[in-house]
């Protein structure tokens, strides 16, 4: 049985939500768990580390080659394979060129595709490097394993118009026994077992939602099995926060405090607002970013007006007819805010429609 770790898109060198508290530590973190990862493959040795693309969020600083080298270096009884994808891609003067790696690590320097067996064993890898941030050309859909008997994979970046497109049914049938696939950053499986996203080592940006790790994987017989490994050390969450009539700021920044302790307040949160307040209490959302690790706040709820009520009573006036404009069909988000953060501003301002119509 041959085993293997699958990783892609660890973008060390990252620093995310740049401004934030948080976001040095974001740096480091990214760089402690790839180094967890060599860790426990120093521990529990697997014969094959595939890195497809983005080991780093830009061109590699020398240095930062030296330390990625030295890790590898600690698991000699790993054959190592990497590539460099479109955030990493080799320019003019990249020091991926002609960097002396340890024995143990294959990077396909290329631009066109290659072929390596991995010293001693029935494995071969196929892959190349980005040598520009685009590629529009379906370079990897013609590509098709060599004769030899033994495990065959394609070491490929990409998926999307500008960055290598891919005919999924092609590569399906082309040959390869796993293809190890990279630059998508939530973890999926295009077919199981067979084409794999790992997707970002740590997440990168507030998109990333969910968990995030590497893939697992053997070869045994000819047939493949993977698993994904939920490794990241924090995820972005969605936090849905309700409020109801009797809603105040300070209940909401209690409620607030209380589900962050409920989850452990480590991760980093959208929160989500939702519901209804009264209308004449004020919530004041960024505030709760004070509370914990808050990256982004989205207001849905809305004050809890009688429109119909409101309608018959301003009748006749710019009120009544700035809510009968909404009435009667289904709102977007938007849509909804505007008549509410409108409806406000007139009847806070008191303004008559007599008074309105002859301002407009």
């Amino acid at each position: 049985m041959i085993r293997f770790i699958h990783l892609a898109d660890v973008h060390l060198g990252a620093v995310p939500d740049r401004g934030c508290p948080w976001s040095s530590q974001r740096e480091e973190e990214i760089w402690d768990t790839f180094r967890r990862v060599i860790a426990s493959v120093s521990k529990n040795p697997v014969e094959l580390l595939f890195i497809a693309g983005d080991l780093f969020h830009r061109q590699p600083l020398k240095r930062e080659l030296k330390e990625v080298n030295y890790l590898f270096s600690t698991i000699p009884d790993t054959q190592v394979f990497l590539m460099a994808g479109n955030h990493d891609a080799i320019s003019r003067e990249s020091f991926y060129r002609d960097y002396p790696w340890a024995p143990n690590v294959t990077f396909f320097q290329t631009e066109t595709p290659e072929t390596v067996q991995a010293p001693g064993l029935p494995v071969y890898v196929t892959g190349f490097s980005y040598h520009r941030r685009e590629i529009r050309e379906p370079l990897y859909d013609s590509l098709t394993p060599g004769p030899e008997e033994g495990f065959h994979v394609l070491l490929a970046h990409g998926g999307d118009e500008n960055h290598i497109p891919m005919d999924k049914l092609a590569l399906a049938s082309s040959g390869f026994d796993y293809i190890a696939l990279g630059h998508i950053h939530m973890p999926q499986a295009v077919i199981r077992d067979k084409m794999v996203y790992p997707g970002a080592l740590e997440p990168i940006d507030r998109g990333d939602m969910g968990p995030h790790g590497y893939v697992e994987g053997s070869c045994e017989n000819g047939k493949v099995q993977t698993r994904f490994v939920p490794f990241a050390s924090r995820s972005y969450k969605k936090l849905v926060l309700e409020l109801g009539e009797e809603s105040t700021q300070f209940s909401l920044e209690e409620q607030m405090k209380t589900a962050l302790l409920k989850d452990g307040g480590q991760d980093i949160y959208r929160v989500v607002l939702q519901g209804v307040h009264a209308p004449d209490t004020m919530i004041f959302p960024e505030k709760l970013k004070l509370l914990g690790n808050v990256v982004e706040i989205l207001d849905e709820t809305r004050p809890a007006y009688d429109l119909e009520a409101l309608r018959k009573r301003y009748s006749g006036t710019l009120a009544g007819d700035y809510i009968a404009h909404f009435t009667g069909r289904t709102l977007s988000l938007t849509e909804e805010k505007a008549l509410y953060y409108g409806l406000r501003a007139l009847l806070e301002a008191g303004a008559s429609a007599g008074t309105l119509l002859q301002q407009t």
